[in-house]
């Protein structure tokens, strides 16, 4: 998702593939957008969201994959929430954390999907010029938030191994609360002054976007105004924030790990390493992807075709969200017990 702030060019020559698509744009236009065309701003027109450009004719067995994903990952993702507020026994810091990841999860897909599987099925492709703003600082903001969520919960393992006989006073609910606040109030802070940097450029062309769902650059692509701040504020978002948080994280778990084998029961070992071994493969399905987009982008963006960067991008809000729960669901047997407990309940209530 990192890539989302540093990449996407919207002005490249359109394949056969997409005349049809580009038909219905021009159809909309001359019926009921010619004059915001025609005058020196083009936001009234809107934006167009083209989906995946090059993999056309394989849309709707791609929207069958990204519904059935998308499907997934909301429903594992409630069922974990459900769970976790059903069962008192899991009212503690790092299921609170695994909360508020699932929720971070299930908004993080629910930003997109929809849009592009309305795109996928329906052909809608367009979206308002404050539409597409809206989505792209949610998308942005969903990210950053998750980034920020990954860190508490690395801080919060920290802490129960490094710091065991400390952790009830130091994870009290009013820090948990703090905590809640600033992942919030930094996700905002970082991601809002960006809605200004882009409606404060000139748009005079038709806002035509080869991907699926807006995203920073994309958007700043479209104007005939200098962007030089839109890019390097995207790679401060990106670089400073997100990767200060992984720094943050990497550090904690060298120290984690570093307490756990100095552990003298190898039983406390197992148990530690199982509980983290959850929240590793969570972060590396997190940003192992955004990274490699990233530098898949940088250094290699010429020779790999831009349908497998949009597709990765898709692939990326699904299914991180889709197998979160799985996850902890498989790993932690807290949740599984609950989950099964949960169930119970409910099949003993609809009888």
């Amino acid at each position: 998702m990192c890539t989302l702030l540093i990449n996407t060019k919207s002005d490249a020559i359109f394949p056969m593939a997409q005349v049809r698509s580009l038909q219905k744009i021009m159809a909309f236009l001359s019926a009921n957008n010619t004059a915001a065309v025609n005058n020196s701003d083009t936001r009234l027109a809107g934006c167009f969201l083209l989906g995946i450009p090059g993999l056309e004719d394989l849309h709707i067995w791609l929207s069958i994959l990204f519904c059935t994903m998308y499907v997934a990952a909301l429903a594992g993702n409630s069922i974990l929430i459900c769970v976790i507020l059903s069962q008192p026994s899991l009212h503690e810091p790092m299921y609170i954390f695994l909360s508020m990841l699932a929720s971070t999860d299930v908004l993080l897909s629910t930003s997109t999907m929809p849009k592009a599987l309305a795109n996928f099925w329906l052909s809608s492709t367009h979206i308002s010029f404050d539409g597409c703003l809206t989505q792209m600082f949610f998308i942005h903001f969903l990210f950053v938030a998750e980034s920020a969520v990954l860190l508490a919960m690395a801080f919060d393992r920290y802490v129960a191994i490094c710091s065991p006989l400390r952790y009830a006073t130091i994870l009290t609910s009013t820090t948990i609360g703090k905590i809640v606040a600033a992942t919030l109030a930094r996700s905002f802070i970082i991601m809002f002054p960006s809605i200004f940097l882009l409606k404060r450029l000139h748009y005079c062309r038709v806002n035509i976007i080869a991907h699926t769902f807006c995203e920073h650059m994309g958007i700043a692509r479209l104007s005939c105004s200098d962007i030089s701040i839109n890019v390097w504020y995207g790679l401060a978002a990106a670089l400073l924030f997100t990767g200060l948080d992984i720094i943050l994280i990497a550090v904690s778990y060298i120290d984690i790990l570093r307490a756990v084998f100095h552990l003298s029961s190898q039983d406390a070992q197992s148990k530690a390493l199982s509980t983290c071994g959850s929240h590793i493969c969570v972060i590396l399905l997190f940003y192992i992807p955004a990274l490699f987009s990233i530098f898949a982008y940088k250094f290699w963006g010429r020779h790999i075709p831009r349908y497998v960067h949009i597709l990765l991008a898709n692939l990326y809000v699904v299914i991180p969200p889709m197998l979160n729960p799985i996850i902890y669901g498989v790993r932690t047997k807290q949740i599984l017990e609950g989950a099964k407990q949960l169930f119970s309940y409910l099949i003993k209530e609809s009888k």
